[in-house]
C-alpha cells in the first residue's frame, strides 16, 4: 500500500517539473536577445601606427679590410667604450709596404718622363744636339767668311781657283751637317710634344696607385673616428680577413635609430616629427621614446608585405638598446582632447559607410556615422551621434532595424 503511494507521489513530482519547464521554455521565447550597450561620451583620443623595425646606429664608423692579409693585433674588446685616436686594431702591411715602394719609385720615373717632355726631350740629348748644333753654326760663318774672302783673292791671283772650290765643298758640307741638326731638334720637339699627353696620363696613373696604396697602408690600423661604444668586433689575432670583410663597428650609441617597417595602407597618416614608442622583448615593461625622422618615398617589398621604411631618432642614454635588434614600434599619429567618442566594438560597416544600432525604448534603429580618429578601443564620432546616446554592441548577434533587446550593461 505505502509502496503504491510512493509511486504516485513520484509521478506527480515528475509531471509537475516537466510543466514548470515547458512553461519556462514558453516564457523565455518571449524575452528579447540581452545586449552589451554602450554610451557616447567625451574621451580623448590617440591613434597610432604599431609595426616592428630593427635598431641601428647613427652615423656609425665601419671599419672594412681593403686588401687581403692577417690580423697582427687586436687591442680592444666588443662592447667598450672607446674614444677618439683609440687604436682598436692593427693588420699586417708588409706586402702592400713593398708594392708602395715600388709604385713610389714608378711615380718618379714618369714624373721625370714628364718634365722630359716639357722640356723637348731627355736633358742628356737636347744638351748634345745643341752643343752639336752651335759648333756646326760656328763652323758654317766661318766657311762663309773664308768663301768671300777667297771670292775676292781669286781676281787677285792670291788665291787659287781650287782653294775656292774646296772652301765652297766645305762650306756646302757644313751646311748639310747644319740642316741636319736642326731637323733631329725639330723631331724630337714633335716627339716630345706628343710625349708630354701620354706621359702626363701615366703621371696621373701613377698618383693614383700611389694614393692608393698609402690608403691602404693607413686602414691598417683601425683608429676610432670619435667617442662611442665599440660594438661589433668580429675579428680575433691571426684571423685572415678579405677586402670588404668587417674588421670593427663603432657608434655613439646614446642616440640610435629606428628603421620601423610600416604597412602600405598605414602609410598614409605618417609625417616628420611624431611621437615613437619602441620596445624590445629583452627587455619588458622597457619603453624608448624618439620622433620620426624621414617618411619613406616608396614603398618596398620585406618578406610578404609592402611596407615604407621609416627612419625614427630614439634617445639610448643608458646604452640598453642594442643595434640590430628587433624592437616593436607604435607611432603616435594623431591626437584628440576630449573628442567625442564610440566603442569600436559598437562599430560596423558596409561598403565603407559606419554605422550603429541606437538603442531607444527598448528597440534599435540603424545610424549612419561619419568617424575621425581612432584608438585602439574607440573612434571620434564626427557627426551622427549625440553626447549620451546608448548604442547597442552587436557581438556575436545580428542586430536588425526595429528589433527589440534588452541592455546587459550601460556604461
Amino acid at each position: 500500500m505505502e509502496n503504491g503511494k510512493k509511486r504516485i507521489l513520484i509521478v506527480m513530482a515528475s509531471v509537475a517539473g516537466l510543466t514548470a519547464l515547458v512553461l519556462a521554455l514558453l516564457a523565455s521565447r518571449g524575452q528579447a536577445p540581452l545586449v552589451q550597450v554602450v554610451t557616447v561620451a567625451r574621451e580623448d583620443l590617440t591613434e597610432s601606427i604599431s609595426s616592428n623595425g630593427i635598431v641601428e646606429p647613427i652615423s656609425p664608423q665601419i671599419a672594412l679590410a681593403e686588401f687581403p692579409t692577417f690580423v697582427d693585433k687586436v687591442t680592444a674588446t666588443e662592447g667598450q667604450a672607446v674614444h677618439r685616436g683609440q687604436v682598436i686594431l692593427t693588420l699586417n702591411v708588409a706586402d702592400v709596404s713593398s708594392q708602395l715602394a715600388k709604385a713610389r719609385a714608378d711615380l718618379l720615373a714618369a714624373q721625370t718622363d714628364l718634365r722630359n717632355a716639357h722640356a723637348g726631350g731627355p736633358p742628356d740629348d737636347v744638351a748634345h744636339l745643341e752643343s752639336d748644333l752651335q759648333q756646326t753654326l760656328v763652323e758654317v760663318s766661318s766657311l762663309e767668311r773664308n768663301e768671300k774672302a777667297l771670292e775676292q783673292l781669286v781676281p787677285e791671283h792670291a788665291a787659287t781657283q781650287d782653294e775656292l772650290a774646296a772652301s765652297q765643298a766645305s762650306l756646302a758640307k757644313a751646311r748639310a751637317h747644319l740642316l741636319e741638326d736642326q731637323q733631329k731638334k725639330q723631331a724630337m720637339v714633335r716627339q716630345a710634344s706628343v710625349s708630354v699627353e701620354s706621359a702626363g696620363l701615366l703621371v696621373r696613373e701613377e698618383q693614383d696607385n700611389v694614393q692608393s696604396l698609402e690608403e691602404k697602408v693607413r686602414s691598417a690600423t683601425v683608429v676610432a673616428a670619435s667617442d662611442g661604444t665599440l660594438y661589433s668586433l668580429p675579428v680575433h689575432t691571426g684571423d685572415y680577413v678579405k677586402v670588404g670583410d668587417t674588421l670593427a663597428a663603432m657608434a655613439d650609441l646614446r642616440h640610435v635609430r629606428v628603421r620601423a617597417f610600416v604597412d602600405e595602407p598605414d602609410l598614409g597618416g605618417l609625417e616628420p616629427n611624431q611621437q615613437v614608442e619602441a620596445t624590445w622583448d629583452a627587455r619588458l615593461g622597457q619603453t624608448w621614446t624618439g620622433r620620426t625622422e624621414q617618411i619613406p618615398k616608396e614603398v618596398v617589398s620585406h618578406g610578404m608585405r609592402s611596407v615604407g621604411e621609416v627612419l625614427c631618432s630614439v634617445d639610448n642614454d643608458n646604452l640598453e638598446l642594442l643595434p640590430n635588434v628587433n624592437v616593436e614600434v607604435r607611432i603616435l599619429v594623431r591626437q584628440r582632447q576630449g573628442a567625442l567618442a564610440v566603442s569600436r566594438s559598437a562599430v560596423q560597416e558596409d561598403h565603407g559607410q559606419h554605422y550603429v544600432f541606437v538603442l531607444s525604448d527598448g528597440e534599435v534603429s540603424r545610424r549612419n556615422i561619419a568617424v575621425g580618429i581612432s584608438s585602439a578601443t574607440d573612434y571620434e564620432v564626427v557627426s551622427g551621434l549625440e553626447l549620451g546616446t546608448r548604442v547597442a554592441v552587436p557581438g556575436n548577434r545580428e542586430l536588425r532595424d526595429g528589433m527589440e533587446v534588452r541592455p546587459a550593461v550601460t556604461n
